[in-house]
């Protein structure tokens, strides 16, 4: 049989090794000495108010031991992974609390049999006692649509109850108070989840098996069996089909709910759904919830009762009115409550709408400046250019990066032929680098985006005076700085900007009245084409390939050969545009 991996010492002490990690990273909890009870450091302030107890299998965490604290939870006993705690040490705890002058104990406890008879036992025998003492059973799972002998199983709503509690407890609201203010709230409160993954108890194999393409819906907090596997949809898809379940007349284990209602909502990570996914579910119940016109007044995401690494949720609806929700948002030192808004989500804007963030450039309007058509051809050629060039780019870039270099080339080649379209390309040098910077900056996207924007507004300002050929030279010698200051590369290191000091160094040599212009560049993209084609010799040393060993490189570097094409390209359209007889 395949065990999971676990990080754990052994499969004996784990949870053990669990419960003392949680009380040594948290000084409002200790420990009771030979049984599994994690409690409260300030047991004087329990003195004349009602403890509260909880507690069940262990795997759940943060439940039950996280609840532990002013506002929450007295105590918690945890039983071995998934098994219910043993009725000694639940009665052991009962006795520590009256001991330290509790005025009347409450057990608060899920749905299952095993929790049932263990708690239940504890109760009988303290009741004998004498001692004042009352037990609540949390059945919140909305699943089946028939009801089973057993009821229905207690799931994450459990730690709503905890929190309800515990704040009546703190300004010393009596037994029968709380008792009587928790039933009602049970009748208003249902759990359904979904699981794409299962998980596995320590020391075993998975509890059962998915198919790659496959979630099952409304299923227990121990992996035990929902009502019906599907194939995988999209999150709004599953979240609708879940609320529309758990909300339906016709399913005897429904919560009543009409719009208008008011509501708080948990989103619970059952403990292997990534934290991504977690907020894309979140905001396909509150987009779904919303639209049925329920007020919904506070929303809490993450991990409260998970069933180890199980990937998947939970959604929890419980109707309120404003008294739970000021013990809702009261506060407690137990640290797997969330630190959430207190305010309703009803109401308010998501979005800040800023008009014109960009900057304002009056001076020169587009589409006129001394060269707009011979920009236009460049522009086109070049992106042709880059479109044909896609495959062999993603290509080379398979070996050294993620395999995306062409694509990303590609968009911004794409950008530039809707710059195309418009009629708002520049025609002078300064106008129109900056266009380009920012066209590259929204749409290129990856690190070659970046890079080659802030070498187009690096180079930029060289070009405010004139339109020469030296102030081009020197534009590239400003992006080239900008490159080796932000990219941290330098010449050698693999990248593009080895054919581009290389192209630099020929256009150096370009004069403002000697019309070689044409004759320097096309120097200057032999020099850049060979330079592109050495990188394949070079250990890289700056980018994603240099965590390639060398060894693996033998092509040349996909940013240099993109540069040398570019550089090629803007040669090819100024040769055609320019007549010969002017050179």
């Amino acid at each position: 049989m395949h065990h999971s991996k676990k990080l754990i010492n052994s499969v004996e002490h784990c949870v053990d090794d669990a419960l003392e990690g949680l009380v040594a990273w948290n000084v409002g909890m200790q420990l009771v000495q030979g049984h599994r009870i994690v409690i409260r450091s300030d047991l004087k302030n329990i003195k004349g108010k009602v403890a509260l107890l909880s507690g069940g299998g262990s795997g759940h965490e943060p439940a039950h031991a996280g609840y532990v604290g002013a506002g929450m939870l007295t105590a918690a006993i945890a039983g071995d992974v998934f098994t219910s705690p043993p009725t000694g040490s639940i009665s052991a705890a009962i006795r520590t609390v009256v001991r330290a002058g509790a005025a009347g104990v409450l057990l608060i406890v899920k749905n299952y049999t095993g929790d049932r008879l263990n708690f239940g036992l504890a109760l009988e025998e303290i009741k004998m006692e004498g001692i004042p003492a009352e037990m609540v059973i949390v059945a919140d799972d909305c699943a089946f649509t028939r009801q089973k002998k057993a009821g229905r199983r207690g799931l994450c709503g459990t730690v709503l109850i905890h929190k309800i509690a515990g704040a009546m407890s703190e300004m010393g609201k009596s037994l029968n108070e709380i008792l009587e203010k928790l039933n009602t709230t049970l009748s208003k409160l249902g759990t359904m989840g979904i699981c794409l993954s299962p998980c596995s108890v320590p020391g075993s194999g998975p509890t059962f098996y998915l198919d790659a393409d496959e979630l099952e819906l409304g299923l227990g907090i121990h992996g035990e069996a929902g009502i019906e596997r599907i194939k995988m949809v999209s999150a709004d898809e599953v979240i609708q089909k879940l609320i529309d379940h758990m909300l339906n007349p016709s399913n005897e284990s429904h919560l009543s709910l009409q719009a208008g209602d008011h509501i708080v909502l948990i989103v619970n990570n059952l403990g292997g759904l990534s934290c991504l996914e977690l907020n894309i579910v979140a905001n396909s119940a509150i987009k779904y919830l919303e639209s049925k016109e329920v007020i919904i007044e506070r929303a809490y995401i993450g991990s409260f009762m998970t069933a180890l690494e199980m990937g998947g949720t939970s959604l929890t609806l419980m109707r309120v009115d404003p008294e739970q929700l000021q013990f809702l948002d009261s506060h407690t030192s137990a640290p797997g409550w969330p630190n959430a808004s207190k305010s309703s989500l009803a109401q308010r804007s998501k979005t800040l709408n800023i008009p014109h963030l960009e900057p304002e450039n009056t001076n020169i309007p587009p589409g006129s400046g001394p060269f707009v058509d011979k920009v236009r051809s460049v522009l086109d050629i070049v992106s042709t250019t880059l479109l044909q060039m896609e495959e062999e780019l993603n290509e080379l870039d398979r070996e050294a990066g993620d395999g995306d270099c062409g694509s990303t080339h590609a968009r911004a080649a794409r950008a530039i032929k809707d710059l195309l379209t418009s009629d708002a390309v520049p025609g002078n040098g300064h106008q129109l680098l900056l266009c380009l910077g920012r066209v590259i900056r929204d749409q290129m996207g990856g690190s070659s985006g970046a890079l080659y924007s802030i070498s187009l507004i690096a180079a930029a300002p060289n070009l405010k005076s004139n339109n020469n050929p030296s102030a081009w030279s020197a534009a590239l010698d400003s992006g080239i700085g900008a490159l080796k200051r932000y990219g941290g590369a330098e010449l050698g290191d693999r990248t593009m900007l080895d054919p581009m000091c290389a192209a630099a160094e020929e256009l150096r040599n370009m004069t403002d009245e000697g019309g070689n212009v044409l004759q320097v560049l096309a120097e200057a993209v032999q020099k850049a084409e060979a330079a592109a084609e050495s990188t394949k010799n070079m250990k890289a040393k700056a980018g994603r390939a240099s965590y390639i060993s060398s060894a693996q490189l033998t092509r040349p570097d996909p940013g240099a050969v993109a540069f040398a094409a570019i550089l090629k390209a803007i040669l090819t359209a100024l040769e055609q545009s320019i007549p010969k007889a002017q050179e």
